[in-house]
């Protein structure tokens, strides 16, 4: 079994999950008392924040500083636990001789198996935003639609206001589904990524008749399956 290195705390929340998905999934596929082989490094979140309105040079550097302690302590495969922070996958994989998986391959891969070639991206500002995600997930020839501008800004201060603290209230899981119904009626999408690794502690598969894709779930699985099966 090959060792996986997470990069976490982005948030404790969603590093939680991915341990948990790492272990779960090892176990269903070896059974008995087996369990994955992982190193974790977690951030301390407000500081990752703090470098990211202030000095994202300093925080690139950190990932893969941070990145290079894991590989250099054994690990085989990184992964950065968190949708934003792939906006610096390159600067980490520069800095390393092992592969850092891509969440938006793992996620462009699921999509495409599922014959889907529109979906919306939900995710921080950073994430709706920016090009690194929906760049990545065209090269598997999807088509990624983002909210309104307004819509953004209240997806957004509810992941930052509430998912990353771990609060998680209806009125706003209310507020989320409104925006993904406003947008299936609009842009006639077929599916709807969870870009944000802490939206999926909000939202659930059964809350939408949509395609849901849990990039956590995701993630976490395609690391398992390299672990497993080096590949």
């Amino acid at each position: 079994m090959k060792t996986i290195g997470l990069l976490g705390g982005m948030t404790w929340h969603s590093t939680h999950e991915y341990y948990r998905l790492f272990n779960e999934l090892v176990n269903k596929r070896l059974g008995k008392e087996h369990a994955a082989k992982v190193l974790i490094y977690s951030f301390n979140f407000q500081e990752l924040r703090n470098w990211q309105l202030e000095d994202t040079t300093f925080l690139a550097e950190q990932l893969a500083l941070q990145a290079k302690k894991l590989e250099t302590a054994g690990a085989d495969i990184i992964l950065i636990g968190a949708n934003t922070m792939h906006e610096y996958y390159q600067q980490v994989q520069n800095a390393l001789s092992i592969q850092v998986l891509h969440i938006g391959d793992a996620v462009g891969r699921t999509i495409k198996q599922k014959k889907l070639k529109k979906v919306a991206l939900l995710g921080t500002k950073y994430t709706m935003q920016g090009d690194f995600y929906k760049n990545k997930l065209a090269e598997y020839d999807i088509e990624t639609i983002t909210p309104s501008n307004e819509e953004q800004k209240i997806i957004n201060d509810i992941i930052y206001n509430e998912l990353v603290k771990g609060q998680i209230i209806e009125k706003s899981k209310q507020a989320y589904l409104k925006i993904i119904n406003k947008m299936k009626e609009s842009y006639d999408i077929e599916g709807v990524i969870l870009g944000c690794t802490e939206i999926p502690l909000l939202i659930k598969p059964e809350d939408t008749e949509l395609k849901t894709f849990n990039t956590t779930e995701i993630h976490a699985l395609s690391a398992v399956n390299f672990a497993l099966d080096n590949k």
